[in-house]
């Protein structure tokens, strides 16, 4: 029995020595990064290689849908919205999906991008976006399959597929211009209401010029049409650390009203004490 125990032992210490063996993937993963204008592209994906097999038309069939790629769905991603061949798309991640054919690909970004395994037919309320591209033949033959992203530019970039012989392109293009000429404008135009809000109560914690803060706060509201029972609260310990009583009560007094109106039992109560505390009748 005892040998029996030990036999036993052995083997399962066998299997798990076997088990932290590290092999490697037939497809390894990928992950490519890109930034574009002000907007960064991320593709991950497998790479299977060729190894001597017939590629387009035979392992990856023509007119049928391809993960375009393997393993896991390839995947990617946009941190700003986009034209996608023509489509225009949220920012977001999604999957890439193709139905490669002799001399065209229909290519596809497609929600569920975690989702696990190829459809047989897409779902038509799950694609974002769909182009056709005409393929390239290349001069020489690529191995591995490869995306990659080039011809960059500050508002556009190409989204290449290449394996076998065939180079596949999409372009994509961002909204880097308008993006900028947004963010000019607005700094042109000087700080808005939420920027004087923002620096006022971050002098008043910091202990920095407290009449710079009442400054800037009065501003704030002054540009605010209806200001809030929270921004109404700062305005009132703004005034209060600058000395100026009246103006706190005044304006605890109002976040006391829109708190009771919001329900809010927090700043009910802050501001109750408050108005206590500075001698409000």
């Amino acid at each position: 029995m005892k040998k029996i125990t030990l036999f036993v032992c052995a083997i399962m210490a066998s299997f798990a020595m076997n088990a932290q063996i590290q092999t490697p993937a037939p497809s390894p993963g990928s992950k490519l990064i890109q930034t574009v204008g002000l907007t960064d592209i991320t593709v991950e994906y497998s790479r299977p290689s060729m190894r001597g097999r017939t590629i387009f038309g035979d392992l990856v069939p023509f007119d049928k849908i391809w993960r375009t790629g393997a393993n896991a769905r390839t995947k990617i991603s946009f941190t700003e919205d986009v034209t996608f061949g023509g489509s225009k798309v949220k920012a977001g991640s999604y999957a890439i999906f193709t139905k490669p054919g002799a001399t065209s690909w229909d290519v596809f970004l497609y929600e569920g991008p975690n989702d696990g395994g190829t459809p047989k037919v897409l779902d038509e309320s799950k694609v974002v976006a769909k182009v056709t591209s005409e393929v390239v033949k290349m001069p020489m033959s690529m191995e591995t399959f490869t995306i990659i992203i080039d011809d960059l530019s500050d508002n556009a970039a190409t989204l290449g597929f290449l394996w076998e012989s065939s180079y596949v392109p999409v372009k994509i293009e961002v909204g880097t211009d308008e993006a900028v000429m947004k963010n000019i404008d607005k700094v042109m135009a000087g700080p808005d209401a939420g920027d004087y809000y923002a620096s006022a109560v971050y002098y008043m914690n910091s202990g920095k010029d407290i009449k710079k803060a009442k400054e800037w706060m009065d501003k704030a509201m002054s540009m605010t049409e209806k200001p809030a029972f929270w921004q109404l609260r700062q305005q009132s310990l703004v005034n209060a650390k600058a000395g100026d009583k009246k103006a706190a009560i005044a304006a605890a007094k109002k976040s006391l009203a829109a708190a009771k109106e919001a329900g809010n039992e927090d700043y009910i109560k802050m501001n109750t004490e408050s108005l206590k505390e500075w001698g409000a009748k």
